[in-house]
């Protein structure tokens, strides 16, 4: 099956909060870009049998250095302004492939994402077309409309997604095709597109990791940095 899996690694953000004058995957954490741990955790795995990469506009020859030595790396294509327009163009690299074929779409932000969530993710496929990984919550969640509380869901509902999300290609294609239809289209994640516009595929949830973390703000990249150089451990982190 693993010529028949592909790992979309999305990193066409520019990453404007981290403030570091450059997209945010190619800062270094423990001397390598975090595309780079990105895309090695993909190329290592045996269930993966290639890794296309998606990159924010005029850092297309730096992304494609950074992966040039993975094995598994094929494409690295431009994104889009949005996470759905790179979703997108990626699904359009893939246009000539079956609709069983399995596709995973990870964050490039988040550096540490380790075999056994992904393992965790090929696993669900077998048995879902979408798959997705979330961790509980440990914060009490509520919603909030001009500035007032107007629900608290019970807090052991709750999870915050992550990635890899993985699904049957035929069936993101199909969300996505009608997501484009949709003149209010607004989503953060391909769950959620999958959520809204094929709302009777059931979304299978997987255990993440608090590993996992997405390097969004600069304090990420000093957690990230103690991370990759062995300072700080998954059992340190709150």
């Amino acid at each position: 099956m693993a010529t028949r899996t592909v790992a979309v690694v999305l990193a066409g953000g520019v990453g404007a909060r981290m403030g570091a004058g450059r997209p945010k995957q190619l800062v270094e954490v423990g001397g390598r870009p975090i595309l780079a741990h990105a895309v090695g955790a993909f190329d290592a795995h045996p269930g993966i049998g290639e890794v296309v990469v998606v990159m924010a506009a005029g850092h297309l020859r730096a992304a494609a250095a950074i992966t040039a030595p993975f094995r598994k790396a094929g494409a690295v294509i431009e994104g889009g302004d949005t996470r759905t327009a790179s979703t997108v163009a990626a699904l359009r690299v893939l246009d000539d492939r079956p609709d069983d074929t399995r596709v995973l779409f990870h964050d490039a932000a988040r550096p540490f994402v380790d075999a056994p969530v992904i393992d965790r993710v090929l696993d669900a496929l077998d048995a879902h077309d979408a798959v997705a990984v979330g961790v509980p919550s440990p914060d009490t969640i509520v919603v909030v409309e001009d500035g007032l509380v107007v629900s608290m869901p019970p807090r052991e509902t709750m999870s915050r997604f992550q990635t890899p999300q993985g699904f049957r290609l035929g069936t993101i294609r199909k969300a996505y095709e009608l997501a484009l239809a949709d003149p209010e289209l607004r989503a953060t994640d391909d769950c959620g597109i999958v959520h809204r516009y094929l709302p009777d595929v059931p979304i299978r949830v997987v255990a993440g990791s608090e590993r996992n973390l997405k390097v969004t703000q600069p304090l990420d990249a000093v957690v990230a940095e103690h991370l990759a150089t062995g300072r700080l451990s998954t059992g340190d982190l709150p």
